[in-house]
């Protein structure tokens, strides 16, 4: 079995052979950039990792899938900054601003149709069970997307809500990464439950961690511009619990900050972000992240695994909600 180091060596060097260049150029450049601009790579270091726990042949049979994961993830992102008008992407310009919107639409468009390209070489013997999982998921991560657009036209909405729109935007992606690596590998099908539950609440835990970072996170290494979802008003998880717990004076006062325009974007980072350490938004959601981490590696309880592998996926789990970026 390999370390979590040879992994994700495996996986650079994998990404590295990727090459979506054809012509024309306007279409597939701002592919080869996005994938040049780098990334954290985690679906497809999870999708090897769960199919290392029972196998150690890596062909095309199992690189080629764990790429489609993270072809899928690429284009979701170009598509996404379009979305969220996002003007940087990991320190670097997003494709739309690059390029533009017509150019950058289409690119992610051809992505989409690489990634089943990729994803067909799985083993003949799995592959309808790996189809099947990876359109669910595909759906259900627009699923998310669409509910993110609709809570930004809200006043406020629940935990609850938050919860299950990152369910689906992201947690369902790092699940599906988790299950299809096991599904090639020839894994059972409670073990291959199981890992599902485990990412898919690693993938709660993740995202909540990704909230956090963008309002306590160092510039220099999270890969993008602090605040940017308070400037935005995006109904981060931070921002969602501060409305939860704020009494009606703080909750005025969170009002009249998001109340803020563009110009005043300095202010209003530093103005909510007193909030949030006011409220202990910060702790809180540190504890949540805690929450789900724990609640994923219980799931692995119901897998047929042994000491060292849960020490792996504990490895796994430990590197992403322990990040700086």
């Amino acid at each position: 079995m390999l370390t979590f180091a040879e992994i994700s060596a495996l996986t650079e060097k994998t990404v590295a052979t990727v090459d979506l260049r054809n012509e024309p150029k306007e279409l597939y450049d701002p592919i080869h950039y996005i994938f040049s601009i780098g990334g954290k790579r985690i679906r497809p270091k999870l999708c090897l990792t769960c199919y290392n726990l029972f196998a150690d042949r890596f062909d095309e049979h199992i690189l080629r899938p764990a790429m489609a994961l993270e072809i899928f993830h690429a284009f979701t992102l170009i598509h996404d900054d379009i979305m969220d008008k996002a003007d940087r992407r990991r320190g670097h310009l997003t494709v739309h601003k690059k390029w533009c919107d017509n150019i950058a639409i289409l690119s992610g468009d051809v992505m989409s149709i690489k990634a089943y390209e990729y994803l067909a070489a799985a083993p003949k013997d799995c592959l309808p069970q790996v189809l099947a999982l990876f359109n669910r998921t595909a759906a259900q991560v627009c699923e998310g997307q669409q509910y993110d657009m609709n809570f930004e036209d809200l006043p406020i909405i629940s935990i609850e809500e938050y919860t299950q729109m990152i369910a689906l935007k992201t947690a369902v992606l790092l699940a599906c990464s988790a299950k299809m690596g096991a599904l090639i590998a020839g894994c059972d099908a409670q073990t291959a439950d199981a890992l599902y539950r485990w990412g898919y609440d690693l993938g709660l835990a993740f995202q909540i961690t990704d909230d956090y970072l963008d309002s306590f996170g160092d510039p220099k290494t999270f890969g993008k511009n602090i605040g940017g979802d308070i400037t935005n008003n995006k109904k981060s998880w931070l921002l969602i619990e501060s409305l939860r717990i704020a009494s009606p004076e703080d909750r005025q006062e969170i009002e009249k900050i998001m109340a803020l325009g563009e110009a005043n974007a300095a202010e209003k980072i530093e103005r909510m972000l007193a909030m949030y350490r006011k409220l202990n938004i910060h702790t809180n959601a540190r504890e949540a992240i805690v929450h789900y981490y724990d609640s994923a590696m219980a799931a692995l309880q119901e897998a047929e695994l042994n000491t060292d592998q849960i020490k792996l996926l504990d490895q796994f789990a430990q590197n992403l909600i322990k990040r700086e970026k």
